[in-house]
C-alpha cells in the first residue's frame, strides 16, 4: 500500500494569518525551558524551537513549581511513621484519585502507577483472563500501533488487522474480525504517534463490547491533546505517560476495571506487593499494590497528577484552537514546498477535528535523519526522525527508512512552525550549509565545536544510540 497524503489546503488569507497569530502566537501555557538557547553550528545562539513534544513534552511551569514545593518532603511511602513519609504517602495515594478523575474513571477502577505506557500495557498483558490454564480469548490490534501497544500482545494469543485506507473501512474490518468470535481484548491507539490521526474510540469500544470483548486504549499521545472520559466512552482500560503529559520523572499509569488486574500475575514481585511472604510461597495483595512492588516513583506519580489537574483546567475551545492554528499553518506551509510530502494514514480523517499536534512529512532526496540534524544544527529546531517505534506502519506507508515528525503542544508558538518551514525552504533552495557524517547510526555535523552546559558531556548526543535500521 502506498502512502496517503494530506489533501492540499486553501492558501491562507491575510486575515487567516492574523487570526492564527492571535490564537497561537504565544504559548497556551508556560513550560519549563521555553527560552533555552540552542547553539548553532554556524555560530551564535537562537531560542530552541521544540517540535518534539510527541517524544517527551517539557514540564509545565506550574508542575515544576509544585515539584520544588514537595521535594523537601520526599520520603518512602507506606508504613512510615515519620512526618515526611506520612506526607509523601498522602501525596502518592491522592494522586490516584486525581488521575482517576482526570480520565473520568469509575469509582472502583484501579489506578496503578508504572514506569510508562509500555510498562502499563505489559502489565495488562500479564492479567489477561485464563481458564484451566488456557487464555479466554485473543488480543486484537491494528498494524498502525506504536510498539508499546503491539509487542506486549505478541507474547499471548493474538490477531492483527491491517487498517484500511479510511477510518470507516477500518471500523468495518474490526467489526468483521470481532464477529469471528474468540477475542477477549481489543487494543487500540487513541491517536497515532506517527501522523497524529485520532481513532473513534467510543465506536471501537461499542464494537468490542457488542462482541464480548474489552478494550484498552493507548492514550500516550491522545491524553496530552484531548480529554478522555472512560466512563462516557465505555473504555475498560487506559494507559498513558507523564513524560508526554508535561510531567517529569517518567511515571506512567494504567487505569481500568479491577477484576482482571486483581486476578493477574503481579507485575513486579517484591516488597509491598504481598499480604504475607513465606520461604516457600507468598500470598499476593489485591488492588494497585499487587503490581507496584518495590519503592514507587513518588515524585513521578505526584507530578503526573498535578499535570492532569492543569490540563483539566484548560479552556477546551482555546486549547483545540491553539493546536489547530499551528497544525494547519505547518501543513499548508509544508505542502507549498516543492519535494515535501505530508503523510497520513486515512483518506477520510478530518484534519481540523480528527488530529492532534503531530505532523509527519518527508523531504525528497534527503534522509530523514540528515534533515533532522540539519534543522537542529543550522536552525535550532528539534524534531523527531526515524520509524517512531511503529515499524509495520512506516513500512505500510512506503517509508521503510523513516520520515520526520514535528509535534507540539501547549507550550508551542507559531514561530516554532515558522522556523521549521524556513529551514526546509532553505534546504530545498540552497542545500545543506554544513558537512554531516554518520556517528553511531545518527547524522551529526562534522567538526562540531559547539559547547554544552558545564554539567553536560561536551559531545554529540549519539552515545548508545539505537539506530533502529534493521528490518
Amino acid at each position: 500500500m502506498t502512502t496517503a497524503t494530506v489533501s492540499p489546503q486553501p492558501v491562507s488569507t491575510e486575515a487567516a494569518v492574523a487570526e492564527r497569530h492571535a490564537v497561537a502566537g504565544r504559548p497556551l501555557a508556560a513550560v519549563t525551558g521555553a527560552e533555552i538557547q540552542a547553539p548553532l553550528i554556524t555560530g551564535g545562539h537562537v531560542r530552541y524551537a521544540n517540535l518534539d513534544y510527541g517524544a517527551s513534552a517539557p514540564a509545565l511551569s506550574v508542575v515544576s513549581a509544585y515539584l520544588n514545593e514537595i521535594l523537601p518532603y520526599y520520603a518512602s511511602v507506606h508504613r512510615g511513621a515519620g512526618y515526611a513519609s506520612q506526607i509523601s504517602t498522602s501525596v502518592y495515594e491522592n494522586a490516584r484519585t486525581i488521575v482517576r478523575d482526570f480520565v473520568g474513571g469509575r469509582p472502583d477502577d484501579s489506578v496503578i502507577f508504572t514506569r510508562n505506557t509500555t510498562d502499563s500495557l505489559n502489565l495488562l498483558a500479564g492479567c489477561l483472563p485464563v481458564t484451566h490454564g488456557r487464555p479466554d480469548g485473543d488480543v486484537l490490534y491494528l498494524d498502525i500501533e506504536h510498539h508499546a501497544n503491539l509487542l506486549p500482545w505478541q507474547g499471548v494469543p493474538h490477531r492483527s488487522i491491517v487498517a484500511a485506507e479510511t477510518i470507516t473501512g477500518t471500523l468495518d474490518a474490526v467489526r468483521a474480525e470481532l464477529e469471528q468470535g474468540g477475542v477477549s481484548l481489543l487494543a487500540v491507539t487513541g491517536a497515532s504517534n506517527v501522523t497524529g490521526e485520532i481513532l473513534p474510540i467510543r465506536a471501537l469500544a461499542a464494537l468490542a463490547h457488542q462482541h464480548g470483548a474489552r478494550i484498552v486504549v493507548d492514550a500516550a499521545q491522545l491524553a496530552p491533546h484531548r480529554r478522555v472520559d472512560i466512563s462516557t466512552d465505555d473504555i475498560d482500560y487506559i494507559a498513558f505517560s507523564g513524560h508526554k503529559l508535561y510531567a517529569p520523572f517518567g511515571a506512567g499509569v494504567l487505569v481500568g476495571r479491577p477484576d482482571w488486574l486483581d486476578a493477574g500475575v503481579p507485575h513486579l514481585a517484591g516488597g509491598g506487593a504481598v499480604k504475607e511472604a513465606r520461604l516457600d510461597g507468598v500470598s499476593w495483595a489485591s488492588g494497585p499494590a499487587r503490581h507496584e512492588g518495590g519503592s514507587p516513583n513518588v515524585l513521578g506519580a505526584a507530578t503526573l497528577a498535578r499535570a492532569t489537574q492543569v490540563i483539566a483546567e484548560l479552556d477546551q475551545d482555546r486549547w483545540h484552537a491553539h493546536k489547530a492554528a499551528i497544525r494547519s499553518f505547518l501543513v499548508e506551509g509544508l505542502q507549498d514546498i516543492d519535494g515535501v510530502t505530508v503523510h497520513q494514514i486515512f483518506k477520510d480523517s478530518n484534519p481540523e477535528t480528527d488530529t492532534i499536534g503531530v505532523v509527519n512529512f518527508s523531504v525528497e532526496g534527503y534522509d530523514a535523519g540528515l534533515v533532522a540534524a540539519y534543522l537542529a544544527a543550522e536552525h535550532g529546531v528539534g524534531l523527531r526522525d526515524g520509524r517512531f517505534c511503529a515499524h509495520p506502519l512506516l513500512k505500510r506507508l512506503g517509508l521503510p527508512s523513516g520520515s520526520l515528525r514535528a509535534s507540539f503542544g501547549v507550550g508551542s508558538r507559531l514561530e516554532d512552525a515558522e522556523r521549521l518551514l524556513a529551514g526546509i525552504r532553505a534546504l530545498r533552495s540552497n542545500g545543506l550549509g554544513w558537512d554531516y557524517v554518520v556517528d553511531a547510526g545518527r547524522w551529526v555535523p562534522a567538526n562540531d565545536f559547539r559547547t554544552y552546559p558545564h554539567w553536560a558531556p561536551n559531545t554529540p548526543g549519539t552515545a548508545g544510540a539505537a539506530p533502529c535500521i534493521d528490518d
